[in-house]
């Protein structure tokens, strides 16, 4: 790594080599960041933007943590994780989520994310924690509940306040859009995703450390069996909260470190931000060599003929 007064470098590669000959490449960006928002390490640009994706979801459940919730209806740290997940809709997870709406005494038609093609229920749907605890919230506040994912809706105005006190800056300059469960979701620069994340993990906030506890406790809702997040969080035993989100975003926090990392795949490729997770978190020392070879056997060696390579460092600055 090398020192220098830069918010730029060059881009991190990842490289599918077919029998040792390259077949694909995917360019990368990175930030680390520490919890006062200060940039630490840079791959790229720390300034790129783009949408935050499912890594959002331990900021949107601080609606949750923050509104007496939890307590009016007994949540435990179990349902907290399914309400932070992005998860694979098996039988215990959609279970889970049922138990959040069960003890809020809310129905399951009500959730408004779309059944998954091949499933029979909206609880099966990978954002359908996320949209009970919203439910949830509504319900325990006596807001209305047929119009939760309306950004006008005083439930997203109430994680857009979380999110743009976060952040430090006015809620109203965070450009929103759909996700595809129907929730808004927001652009953001990697140096706020890294920031957002470094702050997750810091340990300075109760609300927050209360979502890092139910997440790194309950790894297999965040996910689920064999995925990334699920087992990054269980083999670092706590150390690491991990929160993937669609087209390459992949956050990590460093518990009681207060410092988070995240990535952008510019193509968005799920093999590619994995592979470089991994790398980099064993370049900043956050795995230990063993974790790091656990997880590039699943992650990186993607097959007999097939595996992954990384091209490129991440900068101080």
């Amino acid at each position: 790594m090398t020192r220098g007064q830069r918010t730029q470098t060059p881009k991190l590669e990842i490289h599918l080599l077919r029998e040792g000959i390259v077949e694909s490449v995917h360019q990368i960006e990175a930030t680390v960041c520490d919890a006062r928002g200060r940039v630490l390490l840079v791959a790229g640009n720390c300034e790129t933007s783009t949408f935050i994706r499912s890594a959002l979801k331990p900021f949107q459940a601080l609606a949750v943590t923050t509104t007496g919730t939890l307590e009016r209806y007994g949540l435990s740290d179990k349902d907290l994780a399914i309400i932070c997940s992005s998860h694979q809709g098996t039988i215990e997870q959609s279970r889970q989520v049922f138990n959040v709406l069960w003890r809020a005494d809310l129905d399951s038609s009500l959730l408004q994310c779309p059944i998954p093609e091949g499933k029979s229920s909206p609880l099966q749907h990978n954002c359908s924690g996320k949209h009970a605890g919203m439910l949830a919230v509504c319900h325990q506040r006596n807001w209305p509940v047929n119009n939760y994912l309306r950004r006008s809706s005083p439930i997203q105005q109430l994680i857009l306040h979380k999110i743009a006190e976060l952040l430090g800056m006015p809620g109203e300059e965070l450009i929103s859009a759909r996700d595809d469960c129907g929730a808004p979701t927001y652009s953001m620069q990697l140096r706020q995703m890294a920031s957002l994340y470094a702050k997750l993990a810091s340990g300075s906030n109760l609300d927050l450390e209360r979502i890092v506890r139910a997440m790194t406790y309950h790894p297999n809702m965040i996910a689920g069996e064999g995925a990334f997040d699920t087992e990054l969080m269980r083999l670092s035993e706590g150390e690491l909260v991990s929160k993937s989100g669609a087209e390459g975003i992949q956050c990590v926090g460093r518990v009681g470190e207060g410092m988070g990392l995240a990535i952008k795949v510019a193509d968005g490729s799920k093999r590619a931000k994995y592979a470089i997770a991994i790398h980099l978190l064993k370049q900043m020392g956050w795995i230990s060599p063993t974790v790091a070879e656990n997880l590039a056997e699943k992650f990186m060696q993607l097959s007999k003929y097939k595996r992954l390579t990384v091209s490129g460092e991440i900068s101080m600055v």
